[in-house]
C-alpha cells in the first residue's frame, strides 16, 4: 500500500468510527453499510481490528433481506439504551474511566489542553463535553489529516495524544461496549476502536 492510500485508509477508519458512535446511526450510513459501501480491509490487520470487520460483515450478511429503515430503528434504539440513556450503561467518555480525575471534572481541561497545543478546536456539532469518544476520534483524524498534508509535528502530537489519553481507556471502554450489548454491529464497532488504536499506535511508534 502507497503513503496516501494508507493515509486514506487511516481516516476512513476514523471516519466510520465516527458515524457509528456520534448518535444513532442515520439512514444514509445502514444503506452505505448494507450496500457494501463502507470499505473493510483486505488481508490481516490486527486481531481486532480483523475481528471487527469480520462481525461488521457478518452483521451485513444477516440484514441483506431487511429493510434499512427497519436496521436503523434497531440500532438507533441500541445505541440510545447503551449510550444515552436515561442510564446508560457505557459512558463514553475518558474521565469516566480515569482513576487519576474525577468524572468530567479537571481532566477535561486536560484534554482540551492536547487539543490547544496542535492548534484544534472541536466542532461545534459535537454538543458532548471534550472528552467524550467522538470528539477524541475528530482530534485523531485531524492529526492524521495533518500528516497526509506533510506536517511532521503532527506524528509526535498524535503521539503524547495516544500515550496521554486514547490509549488510557480503550481497553476499559470497549470491555463495556462488548459487555453491554447483543448487538452484533455494537460489538464490531468495539473492535474496530480497539484495533484501530493499537494499529495508530504502532503505526507512529514506527515514525517517530
Amino acid at each position: 500500500m502507497d503513503e496516501q492510500a494508507l493515509y486514506e485508509s487511516r481516516l476512513e477508519l476514523v471516519d466510520f468510527l465516527v458515524e457509528a458512535l456520534h448518535d444513532a446511526p442515520d439512514e444514509s450510513f445502514v444503506e452505505r453499510l448494507l450496500s457494501g459501501d463502507v470499505r473493510t480491509p483486505d488481508g490481516e490487520v490486527n486481531e481486532p481490528l480483523d475481528r471487527g470487520f469480520d462481525a461488521l460483515r457478518t452483521f451485513v450478511e444477516e440484514h441483506q433481506e431487511y429493510d434499512v429503515s427497519e436496521v436503523q430503528d434497531a440500532l438507533e434504539r441500541e445505541y440510545t439504551r447503551l449510550l444515552v440513556g436515561p442510564r446508560p450503561p457505557v459512558i463514553a467518555h475518558e474521565t469516566y474511566y480515569r482513576e487519576d480525575a474525577d468524572y468530567l471534572g479537571e481532566g477535561v481541561a486536560e484534554v482540551e489542553a492536547s487539543y490547544g497545543a496542535a492548534g484544534w478546536a472541536p466542532p461545534e456539532e459535537y454538543p458532548e463535553e471534550n472528552d467524550f469518544v467522538v470528539v477524541e476520534l475528530a482530534f485523531l483524524r485531524h492529526l492524521i489529516d495533518q500528516q497526509r498534508q506533510g506536517a511532521e509535528e503532527a506524528v509526535g502530537f498524535e503521539r503524547v495524544f495516544l500515550d496521554e489519553h486514547a490509549l488510557t481507556w480503550v481497553d476499559a471502554f470497549t470491555d463495556d461496549l462488548r459487555e453491554q450489548t447483543n448487538s452484533r454491529f455494537y460489538m464490531a464497532v468495539a473492535d474496530v476502536y480497539a484495533g484501530t488504536l493499537q494499529f495508530e499506535d504502532e503505526l507512529v511508534a514506527g515514525l517517530l
